[in-house]
């Protein structure tokens, strides 16, 4: 009797392949090759040199991450014919009208499509919206293999549920969502993945359902985060500090507590996009999600104005008055900026013609002058009229009064976007917090 995919990977008789090694893809590459024998393929060379030589690009791994794994970097799309389960992990950004974008995607599933054989197994990690990886992916894998979808290969989805920079959910604790294109698929893709999620998987009944219940986690938080942005909006009108609200009406048991912000990132401020395209298509506008994303979206330029008022009020000329930004990533403790809502700040700062100064601890200033065009000054440099904390970062969470007053006149004002610093008490600067 042939043996299945799990038992030939189990006993290095297959390898695995996992296409894209950026934040998702490298920690389950890394995973799986502590027990099987895995190819790391990425497109960028660049990444593969520095993985090779035990340097994550994301900045998420350790070097003690890459000792002692059976795994061969390449950018080599033929070195892939030599694996037989694909793994593609490929990001799923929108474009600048905020609608899908598949070309990585797409892309993956040409690559794919050139290296699969017989019995191969293919299963996609990247959120896209319910249907995606059977009308867009699959007949994409068929046109350039020549394969037949259930005859020839099998397809599985297992969407990721990575959190960067969270060293305590991982791959390994966070249970895993598993689908498959028939019974014999959903069986194996489980058993492949219940060899590095210690935490279990959850069966899906399809594909579908596991797209769909990856896409509804994130727009449920993005709603969940919208309310308590307009709510914040609403009581800073009414002179009412929105944290003191929110630890209030979190004494009910059934109260479930989030906090304002801004709502960057490659997963809550980019999902709920794919699944309001889907069903725009479908021919349902979706005015919750929407709603939702639209106060979202907004927060970066309401803070934006917020400290332009404040600055005037003060009675100084906003043309030419300077503004300190720290932090450019989309969250605390991490170097991705990718959607980064520190952006929409910086930019509306800059509209009424404020000079503004963007610094940050983990943001590469290469990046950021690449992907927004902004500078990433080394420090503070000089006196500022308002100084916007916007991510909390470790290195900013123990900063003393004593430390802004050192940037800005006695006057200053103090922005504090994630609360870092409510419930301190500053006598000499004016400070504001959503």
């Amino acid at each position: 009797m042939e043996k299945k995919i799990y038992d030939r990977l189990k006993d290095k008789e297959a390898k695995l392949s996992v296409i894209g090694l950026g934040y998702v893809g490298l920690p389950i590459a890394i995973e799986f090759a502590k027990d099987i024998s895995v190819i790391g393929f990425d497109i960028n060379q660049k990444r593969v040199d520095m993985m090779r030589k035990g340097i994550d690009p994301s900045r998420e791994l350790g070097p003690e991450a890459f000792e002692g794994v059976d795994i061969e970097f390449t950018a080599d799309i033929e070195k892939l014919k030599e694996a037989h389960f694909h793994i593609v992990a490929v990001p799923t950004p929108i474009n600048e009208q905020k609608l899908p974008d598949l070309r990585p995607v797409i892309s993956a599933s040409r690559t794919v499509g050139k290296v699969i054989k017989k019995g191969d197994y293919v299963v996609f990690e990247s959120t896209v919206y319910p249907g995606c990886t059977e009308e867009d992916c699959i007949p994409v894998i068929e046109e350039e293999s020549g394969l037949k979808f259930g005859v020839d290969f099998k397809v599985g989805y297992s969407p990721e549920r990575i959190n960067p920079g969270d060293k305590v959910n991982t791959l390994r604790t966070i249970k895993k969502i598993v689908s498959g294109s028939d019974d014999e698929a959903l069986d194996q893709v489980a058993k492949v993945y219940e060899m590095v999620v210690d935490a279990g998987v959850h069966r899906a009944t399809s594909l579908k359902v596991a797209e769909a219940g990856k896409i509804i986690e994130n727009v449920q938080r993005d709603l969940n985060i919208a309310l308590v942005n307009e709510l914040s909006i609403i009581f800073s009108r009414m002179g009412i500090n929105t944290h003191d609200v929110l630890e209030a009406a979190g004494t009910k048991w059934n109260f479930h507590k989030y906090s304002p912000g801004l709502v960057g990132g490659h997963c809550i401020g980019v999902d709920p996009y794919y699944l309001t395209h889907k069903a725009a298509q479908l021919g349902y506008h979706a005015k919750v999600i929407n709603s939702g994303r639209y106060v979202n979206d907004s927060m970066g330029f309401y803070v934006g104005k917020q400290t332009v008022k404040k600055i005037i009020a003060k009675d100084k000329n906003i043309l030419g008055s300077r503004v300190l930004v720290m932090g450019a990533t989309f969250k605390e403790d991490v170097a991705d900026i990718r959607n980064s809502k520190v952006v929409d700040v910086y930019k509306e700062l800059i509209s009424f013609g404020v000079d503004v100064d963007l610094v940050d601890p983990h943001a590469d200033a290469e990046e950021v002058q690449h992907e927004y065009g902004m500078v990433l000054k080394p420090e503070p440099k000089g006196k500022y009229d308002a100084v916007i904390v916007c991510v909390g970062h470790q290195e900013y969470i123990n900063l003393s009064e004593d430390y802004f007053l050192k940037l800005m006149p006695t006057d200053g004002i103090l922005v504090d976007i994630k609360s870092v610093y409510r419930g301190r008490t500053f006598n000499n600067i004016d400070y504001w917090c959503l």
